[in-house]
This record gives C-alpha cells, sequence and structure tokens, in this order.
C-alpha cells in the first residue's frame, strides 16, 4: 500500500480509505457486525418492499412511496457498506480514482433523493390529512409515480456537477482519505489547491437537498398537527399522530444526524469524529427505518403476518 506524498501526485489513479485502520484489533468484529447490519438492512427493507408491492391492503400512495424509499435505503447502502466490508475483509484500502469519483456521486444522488422523497411523503401525509376529499384526486397513480422519479433524478445534474469540480482539484498533500468512503469534506482536506467554491457548493447542496426539503416537511407537519387537534375524536386523532410519527422519526433520524456529521469544523474530520457521525446517516437509520415503520403500523405489521403465514402455507 503505497501512500503518495507532494512529490509524487502529479498522476495520481488511487485513493487509499483508511477506514477503521487505526484500529486493526477490531477490523474482524466490525467486518462481523457490518456484515449483520447489512444483511438486515436488506432484508427489512427487501421486506417493506414485497409486502407494499404484494398485499392489496397497502395499495395506497402512502405505501407506494414507502415501498420506494425502501429501495432507496438499499440502493443507498449499497454505494457505502459492500465497499466499507471488502476493505476490512481483505485489508486493502485502496480505491481507484475512477471507482472513487464514482462511489461519491452515486452515495450523494441517493442520499439527495431520499431527502426529497422524504419531503414527498410529507406532503403526501399532509393531503391525506388536511384535504381529505381531494386526496385521491391530488395523490393519483400517476402523479405519486412523477414525484418518485423527480425525486430520484432532480439531483443527478447537480451532484454530477459537484463531482466534476471535486476531482478536477489537485491532489498534493497525500492520497490517504481519513474515511470509510469518498466524502467530499475528506477529499478536499487532501487539494493543496483552491477548495473555496468546492466549500460552497457543499452549503449549497445543503441548502437545495436540505433545507428545503426540511421546510417544506416543517410546513406539512405543522399543519398536519394543527388539523389532528381540531378532530373530534380522541382516536382519530391517535390514528393520524400513529401514522404521522414514524416518519417524523425516520426523518429526525436522518437529518439530524447528516446535519451534525457535515456542521462538524474540519478538525473533527482529523481526530475520526466524522466517521463515526457518518456511521448513523449511513448505517443505522437504513437498518432502524423498517422497524420504525413495522412496529408502529398495524397495517405493516398484518400484512407481515399475512406474507409470513402465505410462505408456511407454501412450505406445507
Amino acid at each position: 500500500m503505497e501512500i503518495k506524498t507532494e512529490a509524487n501526485l502529479s498522476h495520481l489513479n488511487e485513493f487509499i480509505l483508511l477506514g477503521f485502520s487505526d484500529v486493526p484489533s477490531l477490523q474482524d468484529i466490525l467486518f462481523g457486525v457490518f456484515v449483520v447490519i447489512y444483511l438486515n438492512i436488506l432484508i427489512g427493507n427487501g421486506l417493506i418492499i414485497i409486502i407494499t408491492k404484494s398485499d392489496s391492503a397497502l395499495q395506497t400512495p402512502m405505501y407506494f412511496f414507502l415501498g420506494n424509499f425502501a429501495f432507496l435505503e438499499i440502493c443507498y447502502t449499497s454505494a457505502i457498506l459492500p465497499r466499507m466490508l471488502s476493505d476490512l475483509w481483505t485489508r486493502n484500502k485502496t480505491i481507484s480514482f475512477l471507482a472513487c469519483a464514482a462511489q461519491h456521486f452515486s452515495f450523494l444522488v441517493l442520499a439527495s433523493g431520499e431527502t426529497l422523497l422524504m419531503a414527498v411523503m410529507a406532503y403526501d401525509r399532509y393531503v391525506a390529512i388536511c384535504k381529505p376529499l381531494n386526496y385521491t384526486l391530488i395523490m393519483n397513480h400517476k402523479m405519486c409515480t412523477r414525484l418518485v422519479i423527480a425525486s430520484c433524478v432532480s439531483g443527478v445534474p447537480v451532484i454530477l456537477g459537484q463531482t466534476i469540480q471535486v476531482f478536477s482539484l489537485s491532489f498534493c498533500d497525500s492520497n490517504v482519505v481519513n474515511h470509510f468512503y469518498c466524502d467530499m469534506p475528506s477529499l478536499m482536506m487532501l487539494s493543496c489547491g483552491d477548495t473555496f467554491w468546492n466549500e460552497v457548493s457543499i452549503y449549497g447542496d445543503a441548502i437545495l437537498f436540505g433545507f428545503f426539503p426540511s421546510l417544506l416537511i416543517l410546513y406539512s407537519y405543522t399543519r398536519i398537527f394543527i388539523s389532528i387537534h381540531k378532530l373530534p375524536t380522541k382516536i382519530g386523532r391517535s390514528k393520524a399522530f400513529s401514522t404521522c410519527s414514524s416518519h417524523l422519526i425516520v426523518m429526525g433520524l436522518f437529518y439530524g444526524s447528516a446535519v451534525i456529521a457535515y456542521l462538524q469544523p474540519k478538525s473533527s474530520y482529523i481526530s475520526g469524529i466524522e466517521k463515526i457521525l457518518s456511521l448513523f446517516y449511513t448505517t443505522l437509520t437504513p437498518l432502524f427505518n423498517p422497524l420504525i415503520y413495522s412496529l408502529r403500523n398495524k397495517d405493516v405489521i398484518m400484512a407481515i403476518k399475512k406474507l409470513f403465514s402465505k410462505l408456511r402455507i407454501m412450505k406445507e
């Protein structure tokens, strides 16, 4: 494993992802832990996709969005975890320049898709609770499909431009990235050129894919809570709040961990604190999301029970 310095970085063709090399005695344990986490993410979100597609009781816009969100979760973690598991298993930390750029691009596109889809899901709940008479008219299948596609592709041109900008920098301090994936701030720390516009683009992305969606979410749920308090029965209020609380918990976990990680001072990238914080939004929130949605939703629990009952009958 060659660590390049300023003298031999004129033709950089690979990076070294430091990952968790600072704790070599825990490499095997971490591999086992992350394998279990990744398998649970695949199984949990895969189960959500299956039941939202197959169960007739879940053929509504809310579960259509939930199924697509679960699919994005699988893709989102698959941009990071398989590579990290390979590094932990083989102890080979090198990643090619192009592979690093591809990981950076795919991860940010999927992350932006998630934030926008969360806003769409909040809007869906707003229409369902605040405008129930027009719900089926507004949130028809054609509109739902368009909203999902728009959420997934809206970030592509912005992230593509950002990726080209980052990987056009001159890297002359080192080729060692102090992270477990090709994170933009960590890459910028290796540059000997001017990174001002790169830093501006980070804040621009935060506004486009973080601040604006969170404003829409905040507005939607403010209106929802006002409407819930106006419901005549306690049961109606409880049901409406239960439906929305799962979305709020998931959104809080994702936005909270991402904001804390990306607003850390630069010194945290050196100390490695940012790596720990990144684990929350790259692995732990996709792990917990299926549990949150299933444990707090009676319709999902019933659909899972019916699915396992069918599988049991097929085996017999």
